[in-house]
């Protein structure tokens, strides 16, 4: 499941975070690649830990919080603090796929990366190349979304960033494990909880009330959590 998430953060922090990106230390992303990633990845990131990745990572981490969207998609139990890459100059990531178990370099904690997700800083007229191109059982994807927007993806899927060759690609990538493991049980859960919001939307335009259809929401959040209850792993 490939789920866009819009307005993760709204213009005025994405020219805070910029801004504070411009002033930053960038190092070879190569210093967080696994061994098959070393070999194909070509960018800059900011290093893991250092203050501005920290207060920027805050300000993603509030901006999923404020998003159902994100919270439905994602079941989120646990989020790597969000990171910061920089592609120009030709620079691309060749097709991989992530690391399955990472450790946060701040705490030791351990994360099953269930979930990949890329938040773009910089908007699409402002670099050539840069795509995020993800292949799944559904075909071939390619994602270049606003400033501010976020893609939402399997961490199982192999994918890669296309070279950039004008301008510069800023973006913000992370992983979340989720409380569901499996891809297709995540989706199953989205599409009832999505059927069940729009069933209590006509519930509510419903014309004194239609107690049809609320029973009818009512036992679909229950089969809801009763599936989140068996597939959910804490």
């Amino acid at each position: 499941m490939l789920i866009t998430i819009s307005e993760v953060f709204n213009a005025e922090q994405v020219a805070e975070a910029r801004k504070a990106l411009a002033e930053a230390n960038w190092v070879d992303g190569k210093v967080t690649a696994g061994y098959q990633a070393r070999e194909v990845k070509n960018n800059m990131q900011i290093p893991e830990g250092s203050p501005i990745a920290v207060a920027l990572g805050d300000m993603v981490l509030k901006g999923l919080a404020r998003s159902p969207l994100f919270m439905s998609a994602a079941l989120p139990l646990r989020v790597f603090p969000p990171m910061f890459n920089s592609y120009s100059g030709g620079q691309t990531f060749g097709t991989h796929v992530d690391t399955a178990i990472r450790q946060i370099a701040s705490t030791g904690q351990r994360i099953r990366t269930d979930l990949s997700a890329t938040l773009f800083l910089t908007a699409p007229d402002e670099y050539d190349g840069g795509e995020l191109v993800v292949e799944d059982a559904y075909g071939t994807h390619s994602v270049k979304l606003p400033a501010g927007d976020m893609v939402l993806y399997p961490a199982t899927s192999l994918h890669r960033v296309e070279p950039v060759t004008r301008g510069a690609r800023v973006s913000s990538f992370f992983w979340i494990q989720s409380m569901v493991r499996q891809d297709m049980q995540r989706t199953l859960l989205f599409d009832l909880d999505a059927s069940i919001q729009r069933l209590a939307g006509v519930a509510a335009q419903a014309s004194g009330g239609n107690p049809a259809i609320a029973q009818t929401g009512v036992q679909l959040t229950g089969v809801y959590h009763n599936l989140l209850r068996q597939w959910s792993e804490m």
